[in-house]
């Protein structure tokens, strides 16, 4: 009877010490004779990758405007219009030097479904897609940071 009780314990404890693993990864769960998956989830940031994000839970088409800084003119006006069919048209005008930049082409979500790349013949911008506004984003895919950050948040229209 000891020995059944010291065993218990002893298996009690290695169980209740191991690491918990707090990343859930889908399995395929056999339940009689039918399979369900569970839903990953990215430990990153809490956030199911088959749930929602922007690009399928935000009205993300439209058009968007913002003044860039510009370092020879008051700034450059931005008009970027997001087509459903991921098509895009942007126009960036120098102000005061009268010359305007029009571009067009197709663009692509990353595997998160948050940002968006442009892929113009010359625009090649990568952009945050949130409620009612785009974060333009450095050439390395990160926000930018620096005193003129907010200018290069683009509101909806």
């Amino acid at each position: 009877m000891n020995t059944k009780l010291i065993i218990a314990a002893t298996a009690l404890a290695l169980f209740s010490c191991q690491k918990k693993n707090t990343e859930v990864t889908t399995e395929k769960v056999v339940v009689a004779d039918s399979v369900a998956s569970a839903p990953a989830v990215d430990s990153a940031n809490n956030a199911t990758t088959a749930g929602d994000t922007s690009q399928n839970a935000l009205d993300w088409a439209g058009t968007y405007e913002t003044t860039l800084p510009c370092a020879d003119c008051p700034g450059i006006k931005t008009t970027l219009t997001l087509n459903k069919d991921n098509t895009f048209k942007i126009t960036e005008e120098y102000l005061e030097k009268n010359a305007k930049y029009p571009d067009q082409g197709t663009f692509a979500w990353n595997k998160e479904g948050n940002i968006i790349t442009l892929n113009g013949k010359d625009v090649k911008y990568k952009y945050k897609v949130g409620e009612n506004k785009l974060t333009q984003l450095d050439l390395d895919g990160k926000e930018i940071n620096n005193s003129f950050k907010d200018l290069y948040v683009y509101k909806k229209k």
